[in-house]
């Protein structure tokens, strides 16, 4: 676990510049945002994602959150089909905000190619690192 200036990045997840984490499980990957991301956004009013069974590609938005200070679409950080979305997150949003690393996931992902994908974004190797570069960068805009 990497905790830095109060936030925490759990060292057995991969991570975007988009402030959202990948968790690994069995040819699928769960998705939702850091701590980080979820203060710089500020509380989660509304979400919208799209539903389960829709194919993906990397890059592509599954849905869209707003907050009062932001809005804007979460981007699948791999390419594959949505079998999962977070449906609690319709009647509770703040749950993003409450629990990122629990029951604020975003949606869960059968990925096409996910070891070349996962191995482009952030994992363990250098986390520390990357945590204070994005707290920089994020602050300092």
């Amino acid at each position: 676990m990497v905790t830095y200036e109060g936030y925490e990045f759990p060292d057995d997840l991969y991570y975007t510049d988009d402030q959202l984490w990948v968790k690994r499980e069995d040819g699928k990957v769960r998705l939702g945002f850091t701590t980080f991301g979820m203060d710089l956004a500020g509380k989660i009013k509304f979400v919208r994602l799209k539903p389960a069974g829709r194919d993906i590609k990397t890059g592509k938005s599954i849905g869209t959150l707003e907050s009062g200070k932001w809005a804007g679409a979460v981007r699948s950080p791999v390419t594959g089909k949505i079998v999962e979305v977070n449906e609690e997150l319709k009647k509770n949003p703040g749950l993003l905000n409450e629990d990122p690393y629990g029951k604020g996931w975003i949606a869960v992902i059968e990925g096409t190619n996910l070891d070349e994908e996962l191995s482009k974004l952030q994992g363990k190797e250098g986390l520390e690192e990357w945590v204070k570069a994005q707290y920089a960068e994020k602050k300092a805009s």
